[in-house]
């Protein structure tokens, strides 16, 4: 990826939604472009930093000379928790509250008795739903890139948000429209979507209330993409090609650049690849487990940063994973049950204790590529997506909300990697999902298929790859725009 310039190319300031998913791919950008010689400045609220402070360590945020990390308040009341946010409460608060911290906090950085030997901030890349910042980049006169963290076929869930409402498909009339058979709608209009059901699209627009918040934030802060200096993409052009068709005709400047996660394992600077972003601790061991078991024998499951389930779907699952009679690695976050600890029954952990592992968390990057990693039973979060696919691993996928939906679709019916559970988890329906995905026909099929994807992605991040080609143009083209 190209050394280090001994001279600054550039002061980028990283802007993420305060959210783990999206946090984690910033991250990667971030180090990249550090990398790529700039100064970086990233940029957590308090509440998240005081988070990772816990989780990684009290040293874990003092970065490096050139990569530092500084904050701003989210707007929300405190909270002494290890949780994530509520994310209605998250959008409506951060797009109210957080202007004008970000400008103070570029006041302070572009000012050298506050701020010595840090160079000018020459650009800001921003979550994409963290447009406020357009605001204070316009005031600066300096670009302003938008990096939108979900998949390609997501974002242009969220950009037909506003035709949706207008052509009267959300809100719903009432609570029954979410069971009756509505949701199997077909939506045939979107240009580069195929076999799209109203299920199929991102789940926010499950509402019956027209004020709905997220639903309001999302049309809001899609339409103000375009005001943005370019696009940053997490995804590589063959993946989604017909999708990043449709987006560039309604945003022209989109740079794919993805998976950031293997541009990233480019990297070889130890300590800058050493600093993290995982808000929950990562107890040892989950690796060390895994040594210890024969290649693709082990079922991965992990629902994300976000996901809550009933404790009968716990136990669910629970069962389901003990009857498939496979080895598994099950993360089970403090937070994953709905108002209530993650507690298993005794007999599963009895009849389990030879072949399960439990973690509260792990290193999932890591796990993923580990030979032992035969399947992935995911909420199919994007981050996860790409990491299965960049681990040549096939999934069971449950998702949750969000986008994960339309990452589901794609990936069981576009991509040909996964299968589908129903959201009303049986035991038995996950014991038989589990004993195809790892030596059924159809498991071996989808192995296949997401081998082929794992040399594409390679291929894309390679010199001279689609993705590699798209960063050096977005330096060339946006970041360094003012020093050229």
């Amino acid at each position: 990826m190209g050394s280090i310039s001994q001279d600054i190319r550039g002061h980028v300031v990283c802007v993420p939604y305060p959210l783990q998913g999206h946090i984690n791919p910033m991250l990667k950008l971030a180090k990249i472009l550090h990398h790529r010689g700039f100064h970086v400045t990233f940029v957590h609220t308090h509440y998240n930093h005081t988070r990772l402070l816990r989780s990684r360590g009290p040293n874990s945020l003092d970065g490096l000379p050139n990569f530092r990390f500084e904050t701003i308040p989210d707007g929300l009341p405190p909270l002494d928790a290890d949780v994530s946010q509520d994310v209605p409460a998250l959008c409506d608060s951060t797009s109210k509250n957080c202007l004008v911290p970000l400008r103070n906090l570029l006041s302070k950085l572009n000012n050298p008795n506050c701020s010595p030997n840090v160079p000018p901030v020459t650009c800001i890349i921003s979550d994409g739903c963290m447009s406020f910042t357009l605001e204070a980049t316009e005031e600066f006169g300096i670009p302003n890139v938008l990096f939108w963290t979900p998949s390609a076929c997501g974002v242009l869930g969220y950009m037909h948000y506003r035709h949706l409402v207008e052509r009267g498909l959300t809100p719903l009339k009432d609570a029954s429209y979410l069971t009756n058979g509505y949701l199997e709608t077909a939506i045939d209009w979107i240009p580069g979507m195929r076999h799209i059901r109203l299920k199929d699209l991102p789940s926010f627009i499950r509402t019956t209330d027209e004020n709905d918040i997220v639903v309001n934030f999302l049309i809001r802060e899609t339409e103000r993409s375009s005001r943005a200096s370019a696009v940053i993409l997490n995804t590589f052009d063959p993946f989604e090609q017909d999708v990043l068709d449709a987006i560039s005709s309604l945003l022209p400047r989109i740079y794919t650049i993805g998976p950031l996660m293997l541009l990233a394992d480019q990297i070889k600077d130890e300590r800058l690849k050493s600093i993290g972003c995982n808000l929950w601790k990562e107890p040892p061991g989950s690796v060390e487990w895994l040594n210890s078991k024969e290649p693709n024998s082990v079922v991965y499951v992990n629902f994300g940063s976000i996901t809550v389930m009933t404790p009968q779907q716990l136990i669910e699952f629970a069962w389901g994973l003990a009857n498939s009679e496979k080895p598994f690695l099950w993360i089970i976050r403090p937070d994953l049950v709905i108002g209530d600890s993650a507690v298993l029954p005794s007999e599963f952990i009895i009849k389990t204790e030879d072949r399960g592992m439990l973690a509260s968390w792990c290193p999932q990057e890591e796990v993923l590529k580990h030979p032992s990693i035969g399947g992935f039973l995911t909420h199919s979060g994007w981050n996860s997506t790409l990491e299965t696919v960049s681990g040549g691993v096939p999934i069971i996928s449950w998702p949750f909300f969000a986008e994960q939906q339309t990452n589901c679709r794609y990936s069981c019916i576009e991509w040909g990697i996964g299968m589908e559970i129903d959201n009303d988890v049986k035991r038995d329906d996950v014991e038989k999902l589990v004993r195809e995905l790892m030596e059924g026909d159809k498991g071996k099929e989808m192995k296949r298929k997401v081998m082929e994807w794992k040399t594409m992605a390679e291929e894309a991040v390679k010199p001279g790859g689609s993705s590699y080609l798209n960063l050096d143009k977005l330096i060339a083209d946006v970041l360094l725009a003012r020093n050229v």
